[in-house]
């Protein structure tokens, strides 16, 4: 019987195409937008997660000066870090496992015939520990060429394909700026970040070495630590600024600096990119609403189409709630289908959406049922007055209609 009633149903939806797949247009939308917005939400999110977890792990990211609220995201201006800062810090704050100063500029690099411009970062070996980032090739800085400074260098993946391209960097010279120093390690490749910026595009060196030659002054510009696992990272931000506000003395009682919490910007977007995504999702239901209504009142105009044929068959026998569900099935048939083209044209966009984002395509099998199954529900829900409607006619009144 279900399924004489599916067949009638789907010849009664192809008696008239056209205007059975304007009826469906509404879900279709619905239903491909709820997907469409997830998924890509849900890639952009993870791929966000994915490049800040990769900054390091438990990372807290100390700066000079704040951001000023209203001038775009500028920072206002502040005395730079020190060396005693950085000591002080690893020294004074029980919950960290690594401090690493950094001083950074900007220099064209040079080997053999090659060059190009890139990030040279004066800082310790403890950059490689809060920074989570392995060596790939030779080794990191000894203590000897720490504290006294000594010109070597380890580079990024970038910048060893760039110059290098092939062998072993290893034990050759780099020219930074007018100064040589020795390669004594290449990074792991990070890749690109969520910004599209190279993270491999830069070059390690002793940050005493880059003070003493490249900077000649002893200023850091930003100090990264991380905290060791299992500890509280918002009690170890909360101590690290206290210390940094009795060592930097500002006389306007405003923090001249600003400590943040990587994992705190891990679940900022998090939470933005779910508020988002919820937000978006209940505007493209409005069109499975829309198209819900749209399936009643098509609905209505086949029973009105259809009346004498309702008359015929309740005439010879066919029982009412069997002619009500047969106009309930049509509406569910007609709602479900919009689903499934929804489903594919969603899927489909969401595949072409995080293309031209540059995100993972993350499958939400829970996303599509549910979906799925609220299209359906539009279908019953709105097909249940024009079926009481057919159901509740009169054979005799029914016969006489034109």
């Amino acid at each position: 019987m279900l399924w004489d009633m599916l067949r009638l149903a789907l010849q009664a939806i192809l008696r008239n195409p056209l205007r059975s797949g304007l009826t469906m247009l509404g879900v279709v939308i619905g239903v491909a937008a709820v997907i469409t917005m997830v998924i890509i939400a849900t890639g952009t999110s993870a791929r966000v997660t994915s490049d800040l977890s990769r900054l390091g792990t438990n990372l807290l990211v100390i700066k000079p000066g704040q951001n000023q609220v209203g001038t775009h995201g500028l920072r206002s201006s502040a005395s730079a870090f020190s060396l005693a800062d950085s000591t002080a810090l690893e020294r004074e704050i029980p919950g960290l496992e690594a401090v690493a100063p950094v001083a950074s500029r900007t220099l064209q690099v040079i080997s053999g015939d090659r060059n190009r411009p890139t990030s040279v970062l004066g800082t310790t070996s403890a950059f490689l520990k809060v920074r989570d980032w392995p060596i790939d090739r030779g080794r990191g800085f000894t203590d000897t060429e720490e504290i006294g400074g000594q010109a070597v260098c380890i580079i990024g993946a970038s910048v060893f394909k760039d110059l290098f391209r092939v062998g072993t960097p290893v034990g050759q010279r780099l020219r930074l700026g007018g100064f040589s120093c020795e390669v004594i390690g290449t990074l792991a490749s990070k890749g690109e970040s969520s910004s599209g910026s190279d993270e491999d595009d830069l070059i390690l060196v002793p940050i005493r070495w880059f003070h003493r030659t490249i900077a000649g002054n002893n200023s850091v510009s930003q100090i990264f630590a991380s905290a060791r696992d299992g500890v509280d990272t918002a009690k170890v931000q909360a101590d690290m600024t206290r210390l940094l506000r009795e060592r930097r003395h500002n006389p306007s009682g405003a923090d001249n600096f600003s400590v943040r919490d990587m994992r705190e910007v891990v679940n900022a977007v998090t939470r933005t990119a779910h508020f988002l995504t919820g937000l978006l999702s209940a505007i493209a239901a409005v069109s499975l609403i829309v198209g819900g209504i749209g399936i009643m009142n098509v609905m209505f105009v086949s029973v009105t189409e259809r009346t004498r044929e309702i008359g015929i068959r309740l005439a010879i026998g066919a029982l009412k709630r069997e002619v009500g569900l047969q106009f309930l099935v049509e509406a569910v048939v007609l709602s479900s289908v919009g689903g499934v083209l929804g489903i594919l044209l969603g899927l489909a966009g969401a595949d072409l959406g995080v293309s031209l984002l540059g995100v993972p395509f993350h499958f939400q099998p829970g996303v599509i049922l549910l979906a799925f199954t609220f299209s359906a529900a539009v279908g019953v829900v709105f097909g249940y007055f024009p079926a009481r409607q057919a159901a509740r006619l009169d054979p005799i009144e029914a016969l006489r209609h034109e």
